[in-house]
């Protein structure tokens, strides 16, 4: 049976969503996933759809506000095996005024500085994973992305703050999470930072990344099913956020 993915593609046009959404989509059909894609967030209500896909992939930057049980359903979703993968915008920057979704993505996009065309490295931080494995450090030019991240996710690659004089060049410098992967109850969360256009993913190892990245996000469902897993095994009825 072929594995299922679902993009959620909109938000932002300059984000270039249909062109990401595109790519994303032809890449899993190569893969023998059967994709669908949806211009609506009504998607995220429905659990049932959610809970059938081994992929589901936000291309959605700075989405509406919408209503608690929305996030509520993707967490269960992802809780259940589902994967969440993502880039950019589109993952890290798609509901910024929801906790729950910045909870379960890792991070917080605050800033770039210098915007689009900035000239940065992206440094490979984890030479033995199975994602990162044979990739070296490249350059990018496009939007340096500084997020706020959780410490528990596994981080593949950073970045290295200011390039950009700015009001943070004050703190030195720093190292910044780009690229990582992080659990969700029995689902497997990747992101990348870099997307800022569809072009970015020309750079062959940036494309190599997020190909690895979704596939391995993919993984974590019917692994979840074959050891009869569920969401329940993490619900709690206390107040979380």
């Amino acid at each position: 049976m072929k594995k299922k993915a679902l993009i959620l593609s909109g938000g932002w046009d300059g984000h270039e969503p249909k062109l990401i959404s595109a790519r994303f989509k032809a890449f899993l059909e190569q893969e023998d996933f059967e994709v669908s894609v949806s211009e609506t967030t009504d998607v995220l209500q429905d659990l049932a759809l959610l809970k059938a896909q081994d992929l589901f992939i936000p291309v959605w930057t700075m989405g509406p506000e919408l209503p608690k049980p929305f996030f509520e359903t993707v967490a269960e979703a992802v809780g259940n095996g589902t994967g969440l993968a993502g880039c950019h915008g589109g993952m890290c920057d798609a509901f910024r005024a929801n906790v729950l979704w910045q909870f379960m993505t890792g991070a917080n996009w605050v800033a770039h500085p210098g915007c689009d065309g900035v000239k940065y490295r992206v440094n490979i931080t984890s030479k033995s994973n199975p994602l990162t494995e044979g990739i070296g450090d490249f350059d990018v030019s496009s939007e340096q992305y500084y997020l706020h991240v959780d410490p528990a996710n596994e981080v593949l690659a950073t970045t290295r703050f200011p390039v950009v004089k700015w009001y943070h060049s004050a703190n030195g410098e720093v190292d910044v999470p780009q690229v990582w992967t992080r659990k969700w109850g029995h689902g497997r969360v990747f992101y990348n930072a870099l997307g800022h256009h569809n072009d970015v993913f020309d750079i062959p190892e940036a494309w190599e990344l997020m190909k690895r990245g979704l596939l391995w996000a993919a993984s974590g469902r019917r692994i979840a099913a074959e050891k009869g897993l569920s969401a329940d095994q993490w619900k709690n009825s206390v107040g979380m956020y």
